[in-house]
């Protein structure tokens, strides 16, 4: 929902280290790679008991996340690297309910279990709507620099993130926030069934009809 405000902001301040990465040789992908690192240690943390230090990974996770598209559009974006970082982002979006499951089973697996699935709503239908725009030639407008076109909602990154530090600060409260974000993903999941319904009506053969 915000992340239309806050990327050209945070293209601004990327930009100068990606550069100075870029002058030396390191490429978008390595970033990438070691952003999931990071929030692979941060799920481990968490799933451990010590939140956290989870949740400064979860920051370092993200700053690499940022920092790798900066990287990119440095040198060059390319579309194994647009697979690479959405792939790395599903995971690690997964592996923090999962991280909070383990910690804490009796309190937190059902909640936990019921976020996941709302996050398969979101992010199914956000890589349905792409693989369809990206054969019908859309550009996002809000997100034009996006390796995949970007379907935002109520729920989108920037929300995610901040709910993940949320729970990490305050662990107790997983079970609320896991609830009460897991509605808020399916309100989205619900928009984007109805702008994708709205956007490909008109009549098209696709092989997989």
């Amino acid at each position: 929902m915000i992340d239309r405000f806050l990327l050209p902001f945070q293209h601004r301040m990327l930009a100068p280290p990606a550069r100075l990465l870029a002058a030396r040789g390191v490429m978008a992908d390595q970033v990438t790679l070691t952003g999931l690192a990071l929030g692979a240690m941060a799920a481990l943390l968490i799933a451990l008991g010590v939140p956290g230090p989870g949740a400064v990974l979860l920051m370092l996770n993200r700053l690499a996340d940022g920092l790798d598209g900066a990287l990119a559009r440095a040198i060059g974006p390319t579309d194994r690297g647009a697979f690479l970082d959405s792939a790395a982002d599903f995971l690690f979006y997964a592996s923090v309910p999962l991280a909070f499951a383990l910690a804490d089973p009796a309190r937190n697996a059902l909640p936990a279990a019921a976020l996941l699935a709302a996050f398969l709503g979101t992010g199914s239908t956000f890589l349905a709507f792409a693989a369809l725009a990206a054969r019908r030639g859309m550009v996002a407008t809000d997100y034009p620099l996006k390796g995949l076109y970007y379907l935002g909602g109520l729920t989108e990154g920037t929300e995610t993130i901040l709910v993940f530090l949320a729970m990490a600060i305050w662990p107790a409260w997983f079970p609320t926030l896991a609830w009460v974000f897991a509605a808020l993903c399916l309100i989205t999941t619900a928009s984007r069934i109805r702008l994708g319904w709205l956007a490909f009506s008109t009549t098209r053969t696709s092989k997989d009809e």
